[in-house]
């Protein structure tokens, strides 16, 4: 689930932090992705008449397909990818996953029925729904990319965090991910939609948590509160708190203790009897990861083992044999050719000074309290003008 409506926030609070462009613009970088979450687009998208593809003896191979060829997409656009997969869950996560498990049993039901009584576009969005992650899924996948020469790692418990630690560490440019949440985990550029399909024609977004930070006016410690008050997937959601009211709230109590008090006070909010906010901070400030030093986390990309992908892929999986020595002699082709490095490569981004940081602080301040007063005399304007007479003299 990730964050419930950050990106839409960020949009409209911090337009500054999002960068649009293609994937070309990324040559020449490495970058974490998470492969979970990944792998739980290819199984919805790469399909055939609304089912997942198959092989012929009925095993599903649409999460192979796509990971093998949007793979070959980024390297040939001169990615380096690491793919990172999910470990055990937080405990805390434990009653979102449950939730979710409900939902595909309830979902799968409804498929069943759809299939009986539905439409065709029933059919299609049940199915969708009952998709599900499997550990024989992520294995495959692992198997595959260790023939491309593509380097993985599995983290402890979320792949998310692991991400943010190799980039913040400089491992990697960015963390790949559809979920929000890689910002939570301290992130400092997040990249969305890079694992889709080029059919789908849709940009590559850049989100620059920096940024984020200063269009919202806030700290990195005010934001994962700002984040958990939206609703994470450790905690429920406090009903009637919305994006506009979630950052109004951090503003004016500055964290969830503050927040809490003014809550336990109103009778506009119920608060779960159970909702251990300080958990759900601790498990994105300190989340379980291995640190960027661990060797594991260095990571080679080596030429890829022609013959074992064929024996692989085409042999015991029926992929088209020309399809994947073509693809295998891309990989070999531009994972040999030593990557032209990017300008930004020679530059390591000099840290602001503490009187910097303060001036930077004092400017978002009082851009938000020019926003502020901007909006009052709109409000205002528009009041006054609602009260005027209708009609001439």
């Amino acid at each position: 689930m990730g964050i419930k409506h950050l990106f839409q926030l960020i949009q409209a609070e911090a337009p500054d932090a999002i960068k649009t462009g293609e994937i070309k613009n990324q040559f020449g970088r490495k970058v974490a992705i998470d492969a979970s979450m990944s792998i739980y687009s290819f199984l919805i998208a790469v399909r055939s008449d609304g089912q997942q593809l198959m092989s012929e003896t009925g095993e599903t191979t649409s999460h192979l397909m796509g990971l093998f060829y949007r793979t070959l997409r980024m390297v040939e656009n001169g990615i380096k990818p690491l793919y990172v997969f999910d470990g055990a869950p937080p405990k805390l996560k434990s009653g979102e996953l449950a939730k979710r498990f409900q939902r595909k049993s309830e979902a799968h039901a409804a498929h069943e029925e759809a299939k009986e009584t539905g439409t065709a576009e029933d059919v299609e969005k049940f199915s969708r729904r009952t998709v599900r992650v499997t550990r024989e899924h992520n294995q495959e996948c692992q198997r595959l990319l260790k023939l491309m020469g593509i380097p993985y790692i599995v983290a402890p418990t979320e792949a998310e965090a692991q991400c943010a630690v190799l980039a913040r560490a400089g491992k990697v440019y960015a963390a790949a991910s559809e979920d929000m949440d890689t910002l939570t985990f301290h992130s400092p550029i997040l990249l969305r939609h890079l694992t889709f399909s080029e059919q789908r024609k849709e940009p590559i977004l850049e989100i620059h948590l920096d940024k984020v930070l200063e269009g919202l006016s806030m700290e990195y410690e005010q934001f994962i509160d700002l984040c958990i008050l939206l609703g994470c997937d450790y905690l429920d959601p406090i009903k009637g708190i919305g994006p506009s009211t979630a950052v109004k709230l951090i503003r004016e109590h500055k964290n969830l203790e503050g927040v809490h008090e003014h809550m336990k006070s109103s009778t506009k909010y119920t608060i779960p009897e159970d909702w251990p906010f300080q958990d759900a901070r601790a498990l994105f400030l300190e989340p379980d990861v291995r640190p960027a030093t661990d060797p594991e986390c260095d990571f080679k990309w080596e030429s890829p083992d022609v013959e074992g992908l064929v024996k692989y892929l085409v042999e015991e999986k029926h992929f088209n044999e020309d399809r994947v020595r073509n693809g295998a002699a891309k990989l070999q082709k531009n994972l040999k050719t030593a990557q032209q490095s990017r300008l930004e490569g020679f530059f390591k981004p000099v840290q602001k000074t503490d009187e910097q940081k303060a001036n930077l602080k004092r400017k978002a301040e009082q851009k938000a309290e020019e926003k502020k007063k901007k909006q009052k005399q709109a409000a205002k304007e528009k009041k006054e003008a609602k009260a005027r007479p209708r009609g001439g003299a």
